[in-house]
This record gives structure tokens, C-alpha cells and sequence, in this order.
């Protein structure tokens, strides 16, 4: 939903880019107008969809160009974001989620039992390029004398390459996400394997509801985390055979906070919220 949520906000900004740069002018050679009349400009631009730029000179000015390109960097950026959280839940030691990975298909050349998440690396590496384009869209902005053509010829690479590039990587994400397989028994190992120190903040806003300070809390609850996790040892028993800490909490209110479900009694609404604003 957080990956949802924020490409639905580049949706928005691409729209509006879209709509920022979709102008054109018939206004001559310094936009002055002086051979032909503004009427044939306004006839022309609705021909094509577009508006007449409300001012210009001999060019439209190229701020509507970086913005229209930065936000498919932007876009491109989130796609990696995503891309790279699947390359790391994908790693052997994590292997929370991993790509469909079809029969017969070939991972690493050198090592036949690897399943590269290629697609994601794929992704990743055509993220670079857009955010490379929009780096020359923003030197596109200052022209000498606010005229030369010196952006003409870099936009004829990076305007049609930078649509094609986010088309694909946009498809191939598509298609990771569409086929992802994810292994909720792993998940719930991996948070295992941290002996319960998961639930450290609930131990300390417990012993504050009992009337200890944060910093005297935070002391004594650190101090057995930091046993769990040097000696590998069971979190809830240190905190259980503590006598500072069983001086506020009982054996059984601590076995309370230790609970999976009480982390999640609040997401609910969230997906609620969400789903209702489509």
C-alpha cells in the first residue's frame, strides 16, 4: 500500500507535467509576433491539442521540459525503490520474497543453483538513466541569451529514450510485482530470530505506564535487550527473571506484550482509508 500510495502522487505529478508542457508557439523569432498573426498560432496549437505559450522568445522555455522529465525520474526512482527491496527479500539469508523464477529458466551462468532477481538489477540499472536525463534537462534550462538552440540536440536523445525507458521498466515491474512469491513462513522466522527483541517498546511504555521515568525505563529494558542479543538468549525469560523489572511487571503482564497480533490491531483502517479514496 506504501508503494500504491506513492505512485498514485506521481500519477498526479505526471499528469500535471503533462499538462505544463503540452503548449507550442507560432510567435516568430524573438516571440514578437511580427510575421504572423497571433490567430494562426491559437488555429494551430488547437489543432494539435495544444496551448499557445502565453509568452516566448525564440523557443518555449525549457523549465517545462525538466519538470515533465524529472517527474519520470521521479517515477523511475519509486520503481527502483521497490526493485531494490525485492533484490535484498530475495537474498539467501532473508529469502522473504523472491521473482517468479519459471522451469528451465537459467539464474547465473557460473553457478546453476542461483535464481537472479534479473528483472529487479534491470530495473535498478534504468532508474540511473533517467535520472541522468534529467540532469541534462536541467542544463537545458539556461540557454545563452535565453535563445540558443545547444538543448536541441540533447532533447532529441533524452525526450523519446526517457518515455521509452519508464514504458519498459514501468512493464517489467509490472510483471515483478504480478508474479512476486512471497513465503510468510520465513517472515515470521526472520522476526524470530530476534529472540523477541521485536517487542522492546512495548516493555518500555509498559514500565512508564507504571510510573518510571523514560530514561530509568529505557535503562533497564536496553539492559536486557542487549543480554538477548549478545548471548542469543530468549528475550521475555531475561525480562521475566529481572527482579528490577518484576518489581512493576508481573510474569504475566510481560508474557501480554508479547503478542503479534497487537502489532497489527491497527492496520486495518489504514487499507480502509486508502481504498476508499480510489
Amino acid at each position: 500500500m506504501l508503494w500504491r500510495e506513492e505512485l498514485g502522487r506521481h500519477l498526479r505529478r505526471l499528469e500535471l507535467a503533462i499538462e505544463d508542457i503540452s503548449v507550442g508557439k507560432l510567435s516568430g523569432a524573438v516571440g514578437t509576433y511580427q510575421h504572423l498573426d497571433r490567430e494562426v498560432e491559437q488555429q494551430v496549437c488547437a489543432r494539435l491539442g495544444l496551448r499557445p505559450a502565453p509568452v516566448s522568445n525564440q523557443i518555449v522555455q525549457r523549465d517545462r521540459h525538466a519538470f515533465f522529465v524529472n517527474v519520470m525520474a521521479l517515477i523511475g526512482a519509486t520503481l527502483e525503490k521497490i526493485a531494490t527491496e525485492i533484490r535484498h527479500l530475495q537474498r539467501t539469508e532473508v529469502l522473504e520474497a523472491e521473482e517468479y523464477f519459471s522451469r528451465g529458466q537459467k539464474g547465473s551462468s557460473a553457478m546453476p543453483h542461483k535464481r537472479n532477481p534479473v528483472n529487479s538489477e534491470r530495473i535498478c540499472g534504468l532508474a540511473r538513466l533517467l535520472r541522468g536525463y534529467a540532469v541534462t534537462a536541467y542544463e537545458n534550462v539556461a540557454l545563452w541569451h535565453e535563445r540558443d538552440i545547444s538543448h536541441s540536440s540533447a532533447e532529441r536523445v533524452i525526450l523519446p529514450d526517457a518515455c521509452i525507458v519508464l514504458d519498459f521498466i514501468i512493464s517489467e515491474c509490472y510483471r515483478l510485482i504480478e508474479k512476486l512469491v512471497v513465503y510468510p513462513d520465513q517472515m515470521r522466522r526472520n522476526l524470530e530470530l530476534t529472540q523477541g527483541l521485536i517487542f522492546s517498546q512495548e516493555v518500555l511504555l509498559s514500565l512508564i505506564a507504571k510510573g518510571l521515568t523514560r530514561e530509568q525505563a529505557y535503562q533497564l529494558v536496553q539492559k536486557q535487550a542487549l543480554a538477548a542479543w549478545e548471548n542469543r538468549t530468549d528475550f521475555k525469560t531475561l525480562l521475566q527473571s529481572d527482579p528490577e523489572i518484576s518489581a512493576y511487571l508481573t510474569p504475566t503482564e510481560i508474557e501480554s506484550l508479547f503478542d503479534y497480533n497487537k502489532i497489527r490491531q491497527r492496520i486495518e483502517p489504514i487499507f480502509e482509508q486508502l481504498l476508499a479514496e480510489e
